[in-house]
């Protein structure tokens, strides 16, 4: 049900450019070197996360909210699986500049974020600790001149993802064979969405471009979000089909999975909304449904003005009312 697709399930603008798809509204008004810095062996950070203080009031409301709608699915016969994305500030820690460190406060947003939520019954799992883990290993989990996490730290969550679904609902609908078939990897050389986007041309030349892997869709394979599927995925553009969590989750569960996302100043309450007040979720309800959020935006309301994009914005009430009319 998505409109950022191509045939191979994504819009060509993002196949070719990708956007940040993390940047927030009235960012591109700045100077670019205010927008992002460059690390430690070129690594590039998006420059409006703090490195201080963790907003808590604002994620005692997000856990609030995800907490209700977990609750309101649930009356539905639908399983919410909250998988929260960790900061690539937190992950990559080394990498930041000397005179950027990273508070020990912010080090332990991440396990605030994921306590709140089990706290509230919410279903979720340590993903901060499986790329760690990935990491520790020698795998890259983010890029390194982008926003965006790397093939395997999609198939990893994927995967956690995949198990909890079963744990949740231990029988999905659908008939064995019919998840996606994983096609091969290829390798593509760019600059990523931050060096792109937010550095000069001097800068760009100094970091490189670098290689993506990313997965190839398998002969006559392709995610189409309109077919019924027992598992919906709905988030920002980690979840995008170039990344490969959405066919991975699919190939893992061996079901069709279907997806919907928007770039990340959209927010993820209105990308939400659109899903559940849509006629594909009205006549369908899926038994799981992964809604993907991220650590950095985590704190923002539904009414975060100059913060999402500025047609995304709503009254937290209006969030409200809207969510549990779609939901009643």
């Amino acid at each position: 049900m998505t409109d950022d697709r191509t045939e191979g399930g994504l819009r060509r603008r993002h196949l070719l450019g990708l956007p940040m798809g993390l940047a927030l509204a009235g960012l591109a008004r700045a100077q670019p070197d205010t927008l992002a810095f460059v690390g430690q062996d070129n690594f590039i950070f998006a420059a409006w996360d703090s490195l201080a203080t963790p907003e808590w009031k604002g994620i005692d409301a997000t856990v609030a909210r995800v907490a209700q709608v977990s609750q309101l699915l649930a009356a539905k016969g639908v399983a919410l699986v909250v998988p929260v994305l960790p900061d690539k500030m937190r992950i990559y820690a080394e990498k930041l500049p000397a005179d950027k460190p990273m508070s020990p406060e912010m080090r332990q947003r991440y396990a605030g974020i994921l306590s709140r939520l089990q706290a509230a019954g919410v279903a979720t799992f340590d993903d901060e600790k499986l790329l760690m883990g990935l990491k520790a290993a020698g795998q890259n989990v983010y890029y390194r001149t982008d926003q965006h996490w790397t093939q395997p730290a999609a198939d990893a969550t994927a995967q956690a993802t995949a198990d909890l679904i079963r744990q949740k609902v231990p029988n999905l609908a659908g008939q064995p064979g019919t998840g996606m078939a994983l096609g091969p990897l290829i390798n593509e050389r760019r600059y990523g969405d931050l060096a792109d986007r937010f550095l000069s041309p001097e800068q760009r030349r100094s970091v490189g471009r670098e290689i993506y892997s990313v997965r190839r869709a398998g002969d006559g394979e392709s995610l189409l979000a309109d077919a019924p599927a027992p598992v919906h995925v709905t988030g920002n553009s980690m979840v995008q089909p170039y990344f490969g969590f959405p066919q991975k989750l699919s190939n893992v569960l061996d079901r069709p999975v279907s997806v919907n996302w928007k770039p990340g100043d959209v927010g993820f309450w209105r990308v939400l909304i659109e899903y559940v007040e849509s006629n594909a979720f009205r006549q369908q309800k899926p038994q799981a449904l992964v809604w993907q959020l991220f650590e950095p935006n985590f704190h923002l309301g539904p009414d975060a003005r100059g913060l999402w994009d500025s047609a995304s914005v709503m009254a937290a009430e209006e969030w409200q009312r809207r969510i549990q009319a779609a939901l009643a």
